[in-house]
């Protein structure tokens, strides 16, 4: 095995090493402050939007029809359908739209 990849290994285990350790070192007393707290309790959130919003646009191949299936499922979403409900209307939306374009 090459000596980089066993360097590049060693870096992304240390790195997930710091990343769960650093809070328990840090934040040894409960967090009283509510614009921490607050921040810490959207940060979930926000990274899953991050890894999920990408993915949406390209998974079809073509931008078209995954921006056409994201409009329709804020549309139902802000409408307050379920989370089924919203990924069928979505998907069927992305399936209509990739026979057109």
């Amino acid at each position: 095995m090459r000596t980089d990849i066993l360097i590049y290994i060693l870096i992304m285990a240390l790195i997930t090493y710091l990343i769960r350790m650093l809070p328990l070192v840090v934040f040894r007393r409960e967090i009283k402050s509510r614009f921490i707290k607050s921040f810490l309790y959207y940060v979930p959130y926000v990274t899953l939007s991050v890894m999920t919003f990408p993915a949406i646009l390209t998974a079809t191949g073509d931008i078209r029809s995954g921006l056409a299936g994201f409009a329709v499922a804020l549309i139902l979403s802000w409408k307050g359908l379920s989370l089924p409900a919203v990924a069928a209307g979505a998907c069927l939306t992305v399936l209509l739209t990739g026979f057109i374009f």
